[in-house]
């Protein structure tokens, strides 16, 4: 049986204000989609930061409701910041009937599409099928599967072009007490997850042109991104999102523009939690 998960789709930061987290990453350079409603059951919006290859999604509640309760609830008890990542597959059905034969746990396997505006006006919809690991089979945050049925809808063109020079999900990073225990959980999520070590952390390979998961300890995070509060991203997910960039200039320079304090690292600039609704984004060149 063929493993049928190809690597990382997209991630979404789970944001307790939709409109502020839009004004944020618009301030960092990015060029958002408009913004997406969601079902009255799901009581939600976002807007997505399209890449050629992956994307980047801010999500946000917009009203209580049954279906988002587990939302709400993560949200109240993790705080806002990159919670979930989303996984290529071809079918939802099928990677939960081959995840099953390989022992693997999934659930909540569903359908569900959305209008979409479009930038040139005019309205599209987005269909899509998903499917998540069971919270067991994951150390921590949440991992799922998604099934693109409408790729011309999401991956508009004019969405693409960022000023920040943006081009693609690099790497996304978690604090992890047990890096060591974690990493092969992590990795059996994907076909050709591989497992390495950096310094006190470790890395998996999530696929072919496909960013990898960094797992590293608290202590060492910090480290690389000193004078930056932790405790404001979202605890007990993820942490770091570092995105690819042509132009590491142009990136500091909207961030200049944006108002945005830039905080230099060893692999680029970042920005603190607090102007990226929970998330610590770090630019790097490509």
């Amino acid at each position: 049986m063929s493993h049928p998960v190809k690597g990382i789709d997209h991630c979404f930061a789970l944001v307790q204000d939709l409109d502020l987290a839009a004004r944020q990453y618009a301030a960092l350079g990015f060029t958002l989609s408009p913004r997406g409603l969601h079902s009255e059951a799901k009581g939600s919006a976002n807007y997505t930061i399209m890449f050629p290859d992956d994307y980047f999604e801010l999500l946000g509640l917009l009203r209580e409701t049954p279906g988002n309760a587990s939302r709400r609830e993560s949200l109240a008890t993790m705080g806002q910041g990159l919670h979930a990542i989303a996984c290529r597959i071809d079918t939802a059905e099928g990677a939960a009937a081959d995840l099953a034969e390989l022992g693997i746990a999934t659930h909540g396997l569903g359908s569900f599409e959305r209008p979409v505006p479009l930038p040139g006006g005019g309205t599209g919809v987005a269909a899509f099928s998903t499917v998540a690991f069971e919270p067991a089979e994951v150390p921590r945050g949440t991992v799922f599967m998604c099934q693109h049925k409408t790729r011309d809808t999401v991956w508009l063109p004019e969405l693409l072009s960022h000023a920040n020079t943006a081009c693609g999900l690099a790497e996304i990073v978690a604090i992890s007490d047990e890096p060591e225990a974690e990493a092969p959980r992590f990795a059996r999520l994907w076909a050709d997850g591989a497992v390495s070590a950096r310094g006190m952390g470790q890395v998996v390979q999530t696929g072919e042109n496909s960013a990898p998961l960094v797992l590293m300890p608290r202590d060492a995070l910090a480290k690389e991104f000193p004078g930056i509060d932790l405790s404001q991203t979202a605890q007990g997910a993820f942490t770091v999102l570092r995105v690819k960039v042509a132009d590491l200039d142009a990136a500091r320079g909207c961030l200049d523009s944006g108002g945005v304090p830039p905080i230099d690292t060893a692999n680029g600039v970042a920005v603190a939690p607090e102007h990226a609704s929970g998330v610590i984004v770090e630019f790097v060149p490509v």
